[in-house]
């Protein structure tokens, strides 16, 4: 569960930025859904709980189809910190972006689930 200053503005960077769906909607309390991964979020009790999550705070989700979805969220450059699609020693492919409370969201898919077609694709946009 994360904590969040704003949950509108929150539930709207991981919808129209990340592509999930909002399953649950609260002003105190929602959930998002994407590739049958779930996150939760709780609007923070005060500013001491905001201090201790900005910039303290990452996690990592896996997608399908990274490449189409890098496609789009680099569309929001201008507006968020991010660090372009990289392949990973550890067998994933995957981007980083920064969240509205400052949290380093990792989305990432297993590089062999990749097939070289995609791979080719997303090389020659």
């Amino acid at each position: 569960m994360l904590a969040v200053a704003d949950m509108r503005e929150t539930l709207q960077f991981y919808s129209e930025v990340l592509g999930f769906s909002i399953s649950m909607e609260s002003p105190e309390y929602s959930i998002i859904e994407r590739d049958g991964y779930t996150v939760h979020f709780m609007k923070a009790a005060g500013q001491d709980v905001l201090d201790a999550v900005k910039g303290h705070t990452e996690f990592y989700i896996e997608v399908s189809d990274i490449h189409s979805l890098w496609n789009h969220v680099q569309t929001f450059k201008e507006k968020y910190k991010m660090r372009g699609l990289l392949e990973r020693d550890y067998g994933m492919t995957e981007f980083h972006i920064g969240d509205p409370n400052e949290c380093l969201v990792f989305v990432g898919e297993p590089t062999s689930s990749i097939t070289k077609t995609e791979q080719d694709a997303a090389a020659n946009p």
